[in-house]
This record gives structure tokens, C-alpha cells and sequence, in this order.
């Protein structure tokens, strides 16, 4: 169910590289239990928001907030281990592992495993079960034991997804996820996408306004490091400026 409550929420964000002000004065409400879309054609300063508010960069003013608490100057394993986790643009997959052992691995954090090198292989063994559950939810049964490498493209993003979901994440950044992706991708991962917001928040980076317009519950609109509009995607589409800027060139 869609909540009126935000999780994350930013205010006056602004950064400022050597006098360059990348981003400038946002304000962002992302409400529980929502998919929300961060668009804006290219340098609008999408990236840069989402590297504040995962706390890759820290903000020269502005506030962020997870879950009612400030984040603005937590480090990035600290508002990972709150709840708040991106799943990065480029997959990041160990590529001779298999796809079981992947999600093992990613489990061990959460678990106290990972600095706990002299645990034998049967502590590893414990997280069977969980690690299915997870490679079941994101639709890669039938590839357990094949390695990474070995993958397409889209499940090997499905891959990624399942390791950060292994960290139990409240919400969960996904930063272009539909990148490189052909038409039957795009379709399980957007369905991937559907299935694990059932319980989560999801906040992403998108340029395929078909999968933005299918999915996503609000979407902001930057352009130039300013939110340009925000609302529905009925709403945002309708805006004349948003049409300027972004989505009309898109379509033509």
C-alpha cells in the first residue's frame, strides 16, 4: 500500500564543485512504499543527487533524512547498514563466482561472517536456504550454479539486485537499472522491480520514460541541477517546461 509518510527526504540540497553549482536548492520527498523516478536529460544532475543522498558526496548545504533521522553526514556504510542501499549503475558481480555463491557472499555482512575468515565452509552452507530464497525472487533458479560471467546482461542486473537485496535494505536506490537492456530485459526487470517494491521503497534513475511512465508511483524532474516539476508521471508529462527540457526531444 502507498504511503503519504516519506522515508527519505531532502531539503535546500545544494553542491557546489569550485564554484560550479551542480546541483542546486532540492527539495525531495520519497514516501514509503512508493517507486519514485528521478528524471532529466543528461547533466540535469540526477547522478549527483542520488551520490547525496547515498552519501558518496556530502552536500555544501542542505539536509537529508532516512526514517526520521539526519543522514547528512553519515558515511555510506552507515546509512547502508540504516537500511538505505544503491544498486549501482555498472553491475558489480564477482564474475568467476556462481550466482549462489554471489548472493553467499553477500549475505555474510548482515550475518557477522565477513570478518570471521576462519569459519569453515559449512558456516557458508547455513546460508543456502536464504540465498535461494533470494535467487528465486529475482527469477535466476535455473542458473544457480552457473558463474556470473556466464550470464546476459539483464540477469546479471538481476544478479545485483539479489545481492543488495541480501542486506535487508528499507529502500533501495537503483541508479539506471534498465541501461544496455533489450526489450525482453527490460520486461523481467522492470518486473523484478514491481515484485521487490511490494515491501520496500524504491528510488531510481531512469531514462526510459516507457518503464518510468509503467512503474513509478511520482517522479521528479531535474534539469540544470533544479527540480524542474514533480508529481505524477500524467502530471510531470503535461508540464510545458518538462516538455522543453526533456520529454519532447525524447519522443520526437
Amino acid at each position: 500500500m502507498v504511503s503519504t509518510q516519506p522515508i527519505l527526504s531532502a531539503t535546500g540540497l545544494t553542491m557546489e564543485f569550485r564554484g560550479f553549482v551542480a546541483v542546486k536548492d532540492v527539495t525531495l520527498s520519497v514516501n514509503e512504499g512508493t517507486i519514485h523516478a528521478l528524471i532529466g536529460p543528461n547533466g540535469a544532475g540526477k547522478t549527483t543527487v542520488f551520490n547525496l543522498l547515498t552519501k558518496f558526496l556530502t552536500p555544501t548545504r542542505g539536509q537529508i533524512a532516512f526514517k526520521g533521522s539526519d543522514i547528512t553526514n553519515l558515511k555510506p556504510a552507515e546509512v547502508a547498514r540504516l537500511g538505505l542501499v544503491r544498486s549501482f549503475q555498472i553491475s558489480a558481480v564477482f564474475p568467476h563466482l556462481t550466482v549462489l555463491d554471489n548472493v553467499r557472499v553477500a549475505l555474510q555482512r548482515p550475518s557477522g561472517l565477513a570478518t570471521q575468515f576462519w569459519r569453515s565452509a559449512s558456516s557458508l552452507s547455513a546460508l543456502n536456504d536464504r540465498a535461494m530464497e533470494l535467487i528465486d525472487a529475482v527469477g535466476l533458479r535455473a542458473y544457480a550454479h552457473l558463474p556470473a560471467v556466464e550470464l546476459s546482461y539483464g540477469r546479471k542486473r538481476a544478479l545485483e539486485i539479489a545481492t543488495t537485496l541480501a542486506l535487508d535494505p528499507a529502500m533501495l536506490l537503483l541508479d539506471e537499472p534498465m541501461a544496455g537492456m533489450g526489450h525482453e530485459d527490460i520486461g523481467r526487470i522492470s518486473d523484478l522491480i514491481r515484485r521487490i517494491a511490494r515491501n520496500r521503497t524504491v528510488l531510481m534513475v531512469e531514462h526510459n520514460l516507457n518503464v518510468v511512465s509503467d512503474l513509478c508511483d511520482r517522479v521528479t524532474v531535474l534539469a540544470r541541477g533544479e527540480i524542474l516539476s514533480d508529481g505524477s508521471y500524467d502530471t510531470v508529462s503535461q508540464d510545458p517546461r518538462v516538455r522543453e527540457a526533456y520529454m519532447g526531444t525524447e519522443h520526437e
